[in-house]
């Protein structure tokens, strides 16, 4: 009977995933400040030249296979059971605390299938807005390590995650929520919990704000001084943040924002993260300012190039988090995704969530894999480049090097046909008497240029494929 309701759960809330996303939870900022710390400019520059990362989105609501923590939030846009209670189904929820073993946790395959794929840097969730924790924190027995995987020498399950991925030489980011609904000093039992906000005035009850914030900079100092060398921290929860900052296009979504100054005093951590990891890359996401040092629209891609850091997070199937007959993207989907990020200025950070038994599903390794296989000869036109002086033609975009000097065409190919013999575009031409190569093979091809466009001959031994994701040219 009860994995027939956990089953009837997963039916139920399924939609909610699409439903979450299409309800504006974060509003991407509008302005962007350059850092002026070198380490930290130094660091950003070394990160837009990766362009390809994995988030990695896994807690408690892999339990059932359900949305990530937005279940237990009381807005008009979520859906429950209605024969369950709201307070019944937040103890439900709450109590996967008790179940939760990951027997088979294995971070090793999950950074192996991220290497496969081609990607270069990892985020992992270390708590999201559930506020369970995925590391060893002091500051609450709401954890991993405080449950039926504590006895697994791995039990500190972040640890061993961040150390997998820089075993294979990845960037790591610690993803961390601001807002923790777990919390007493956030959501407060006394009253009812309305929305995503805190559900008490913290004008009346400073000492109780004044609590969570020692709490929130207490559990990032531990992140940042007990798991060894981070390279980002990405603060999620953008409506936890200063009142200065709050438009009034910001109060038009979601749930109200209070009229007071709900923020945890991110200059503080950062400047104890950074003392810590110098150079640390803080990215205080959709709030803009000093803080925010790439930005990153969620399931979205900008409609035009941009000329300062951010990055698409996107997921791989419907979810963040682990659902049980997700539907996945095609490696070519993600492919074309890639390339149009990356000539509009940006890195893809692609969202896998692992099984409540601590694996990745084969499915989505596989489609990890054949995504690698491209970038493992295409790469060239992708890694290390900056944007353009023309961002795309159509179905072909642009990239270059970073000193300027090589210019690189991606054609992005229909997904399901033959590749065709010849390709042409317009916009960004070589120059007469310039050598053209194809990156996948590296052999000279030939082009001619007719009023204002290129045709190029795509070689014999792609020409007819039955399929292929996208050409990539160097001139």
């Amino acid at each position: 009977m009860k994995h027939f309701f956990y089953s009837l759960l997963i039916v139920v809330f399924f939609p909610l995933v699409a439903s979450a996303q299409e309800n504006n939870l974060h509003h991407q900022s509008s302005t962007y400040q350059w850092p002026t710390d070198p380490q930290v400019k130094a660091k950003l520059d070394n990160w837009q030249d990766q362009k390809f990362g994995v988030l990695v989105h896994w807690g408690l609501y892999a339990v059932s296979g359900i949305i990530e923590s937005w279940q237990i939030c009381s807005e008009s846009w979520i859906e429950r059971d209605s024969t369950m209670t709201y307070d019944e189904y937040k103890k439900w929820y709450w109590d996967f605390s008790k179940v939760f073993n990951p027997t088979k946790f294995n971070p090793e395959q999950w950074a192996q299938a991220a290497k496969d794929a081609g990607m270069r840097y990892a985020v992992f969730t270390t708590k999201h807005h559930d506020g369970f924790c995925m590391f060893d924190t002091k500051q609450t027995d709401f954890k991993i390590t405080n449950g039926p995987f504590s006895a697994n020498p791995r039990a500190d399950v972040a640890k061993y995650v961040f150390q997998a991925f820089r075993d294979k030489e990845f960037m790591i980011g610690a993803y961390f929520s601001k807002p923790d609904w777990h919390s007493q000093d956030f959501w407060w039992s006394k009253y009812a919990t309305p929305d995503r906000n805190t559900n008490y005035d913290i004008r009346k009850y400073p000492w109780k704000w004044n609590r969570f914030k020692q709490f929130t900079y207490n559990q990032i100092s531990e992140l940042m001084h007990n798991y060894g060398s981070i390279d980002i921290l990405w603060l999620d929860g953008g409506w936890v943040r200063p009142l200065e900052t709050v438009t009034d296009e910001v109060r038009g979504w979601g749930a109200a924002i209070p009229a007071w100054n709900q923020e945890v005093d991110i200059p503080r951590i950062a400047k104890m993260s950074r003392e810590v990891q110098p150079g640390l890359l803080v990215v205080d996401r959709t709030v803009a300012g000093p803080y925010e040092n790439y930005q990153t629209p969620e399931q979205a891609i900008p409609a035009q190039a941009l000329d300062h850091p951010w990055e698409s997070c996107i997921t791989l199937g419907n979810a963040w988090g682990f659902v049980p007959n997700d539907q996945y993207k095609s490696p070519t989907k993600v492919i074309h995704k890639l390339i149009e990020i990356v000539a509009k200025g940006g890195s893809l950070l692609l969202g896998v969530g692992p099984r409540p038994d601590g694996m990745v599903e084969l499915s989505e390794v596989k489609i990890l894999k054949e995504i690698g296989d491209w970038m493992k000869v295409n790469g060239a036109a992708i890694y290390g480049t900056r944007i353009s002086k023309v961002c795309r033609d159509e179905n072909t975009f642009f990239t270059q090097s970073k000193d300027g000097k090589t210019q690189y065409a991606l054609v992005c190919l229909p997904e399901g046909k033959v590749v065709p013999k010849t390709v042409e575009w317009k916009g960004d031409l070589p120059k007469k008497g310039a050598k053209m190569k194809f990156i996948a093979n590296g052999t000279t091809v030939k082009w001619t240029i007719t009023g204002d466009k290129v045709i190029v001959m795509v070689p014999a031994s792609f020409a007819k494929k039955s399929e292929y994701p996208a050409l990539a040219f160097s001139f």
